[in-house]
């Protein structure tokens, strides 16, 4: 039996972020994790998977890129020796290769069962982040055998499908950069579109991400939106990465010939059903493109940086005439889907009363009802960089407050800035 005051589960940038800021405060902990530090970025078969935010925005307390491309964007395998480059900075206690079999209540605290002993902890902090599971509908159990399923988990590039055309399902930032990728290797490419948010790469020759840091829009509160149930069903932003800035919006999709269909909604066999709704949701993705887009030169000119920026530019337009009700896969050459369609989470060994009907953690600010139990790297935990490698810092430095607060009976300012 094993003794500590917070037992901290998960060692990717969450649980390094927090554990970074116990060992600042002196607080004893350990981290717990079932693999390798910052393992789930080094697993990514996908070969050419970067980050969405620039170098520059991969901020954590005490930490930042000190490489020589700011602009750029790191590939997986490169956070992950980021990340583990961060872990060597502090006194991080990081087990590796322990998996927690179960999270139960005890007398003082919290009993953590793993492989390799059983740990007492006054508080627990689970860090083992949003995109858990890929998750496929339940659909896809009705498609012909011929045709290959995977999800992006399982994709490493584009000669590793069946020779033939590819489905995308989903276009939120995996899904089109998946069909970007495609097309451009030459596949016959299909991309079902549901709800999703647009944004250009660069804006007035300005990364979209430096307008949008610089204007608060990643660092607004949730509670300040008015309607926060619905801005935390928001998609990621259709972004990639890649070198060039290259744009992966659906015009741009568009004139690499992808065709776009409305939202997928039953499968059959060799056939899929497609929704008519591509017009809608991509008029509705449009429009809060260019209120955006508004707000940018609205700033530029407010902040006396219009001069110093690129000219406005107009944006893209998307070709939603008509669409396809359905698709004999086989038929029209298609042998693969990608399923693109987001993930879900997964607390087998949680045995303490804090998920919602959906399976999700129920939390405030990253603290459950449940005393001296909470979650840090929740999707819209706080404000929209929550899952962020650049904002987790924000939202560790409030959960280990509230957990010096536990251990100590006092509230505690705990900064998080790089």
């Amino acid at each position: 039996m094993y003794r500590t005051s917070v037992v901290v589960v998960g060692a990717g940038q969450a649980g390094l972020a927090v554990s970074y800021l116990l060992s600042s405060a002196g607080a004893d902990h350990v981290v717990l994790e079932r693999g390798r530090t910052a393992a789930r970025w080094d697993a990514h078969a996908w070969q050419s998977l970067r980050l969405l935010t620039p170098n520059w925005m991969s901020r954590l307390p005490g930490h930042g890129y000190r490489g020589p491309d700011p602009a750029g964007f790191m590939r997986a395998k490169e956070v992950g020796r980021y990340l583990r480059s961060y872990a060597a900075l502090s006194p991080a206690p990081v087990i590796e290769g322990v998996e927690v079999v179960s999270v139960r209540r005890c007398t003082g605290g919290y009993r953590i069962e793993t492989t390799a002993g059983t740990w007492t902890a006054v508080s627990v902090v689970l860090a083992t982040g949003w995109c858990d599971l890929p998750y496929v509908p339940g659909m896809a159990s009705r498609l012909d055998s011929r045709i290959m399923q995977l999800t992006p988990a399982g994709y490493s590039v584009p000669e590793d499908l069946p020779a033939g055309g590819v489905l995308v399902v989903g276009a939120s930032a995996t899904g089109v950069q998946l069909a970007d990728e495609l097309a451009a290797s030459g596949r016959r490419v299909a991309l079902a579109v549901g709800s999703h948010s647009r944004v250009p790469r660069t804006y007035r020759a300005l990364d979209i991400c430096w307008w949008l840091d610089t204007m608060g829009v990643f660092g607004r509160a949730l509670a300040e939106h008015p309607r926060p149930a619905a801005v935390r069903r928001e998609p990621s932003l259709q972004l990639s990465g890649r070198p060039g800035g290259r744009d992966v919006s659906l015009p741009a999709l568009q004139a690499r010939e992808v065709m776009l269909t409305g939202r997928l909604t039953d499968a059959d066999g060799r056939r899929v059903l497609l929704a008519q709704d591509l017009a809608v949701t991509t008029r509705e993705a449009d429009e809060r493109l260019r209120k955006l887009l508004r707000r940018i030169d609205a700033f530029a000119e407010r902040s006396g940086i219009a001069t110093e920026t690129g000219p406005a530019e107009p944006d893209g337009v998307v070709r939603a005439h008509g669409g396809l009700a359905e698709l004999d896969l086989l038929h029209a050459g298609y042998r693969s889907i990608i399923w693109a369609t987001g993930f879900r989470r997964s607390y087998p060994w949680l045995h303490v009363p804090v998920l919602d009907d959906n399976g999700d953690i129920r939390h405030r600010h990253g603290s459950t009802a449940s005393p001296g139990l909470h979650v840090v790297g929740m999707r819209w935990q706080t404000r929209r960089s929550s899952t962020f490698l650049d904002g987790v810092g924000h939202d560790a430095a409030i959960v280990v407050a509230k957990v010096l607060e536990d251990l100590h009976g006092r509230r505690t300012s705990v900064g998080s800035a790089a």
